[in-house]
């Protein structure tokens, strides 16, 4: 959800199924995808890296670049292990859990995108670059309204 006026986003919701294989220890695994996740959202959404024209990192503190914190993580955020067999065997029969939900935060991303184009009725495509910080989200609602 987001609010054109101001940019200001809220993910409400995020369900994930995980194909972990045969986890050893459910509750770290499910740990990890979690943490994952919540790392690629602030990743995507919140990690913004500034340089002024003479190259000087202006985003170098707690101050100016932000990362997740608790009330970030979505409202309702269920992670399911999947139960499936393993087409190739793997030691365990386990699989990786650590670096592979990074990537699932991309959904995330998408789903600013896609609300950033309803703001403008899906009639126009959208472009908006990582992370979609609620600056960016708010001028590319501009940019999008504008173009119709």
């Amino acid at each position: 959800e987001i609010d054109t006026r101001t940019g200001e986003y809220w993910i409400k919701a995020v369900d994930i199924v995980h194909d972990a294989g045969k986890s050893i220890n459910p509750a770290i695994d499910k740990g990890q995808i979690e943490g994952g996740y919540v790392q690629g959202m602030g990743w995507l959404t919140m990690e913004e890296c500034i340089w002024d024209k003479k190259g000087k990192f202006l985003t170098h503190g707690p101050s100016t670049y932000k990362i997740p914190v608790a009330g970030d993580i979505p409202e309702h955020f269920h992670v399911t292990l999947f139960d499936g067999s393993n087409l190739k065997p793997t030691p365990f029969n386990s699989k990786a859990v650590g670096e592979p939900p990074l990537m699932l935060a991309l959904s995330t991303f998408f789903a600013l995108r896609d609300a950033v184009s309803a703001s403008a009725d899906h009639k126009t495509v959208v472009h908006m670059s990582a992370p979609a910080t609620p600056e960016k989200i708010l001028m590319t609602c501009e940019k999008a309204k504008a173009a119709v």
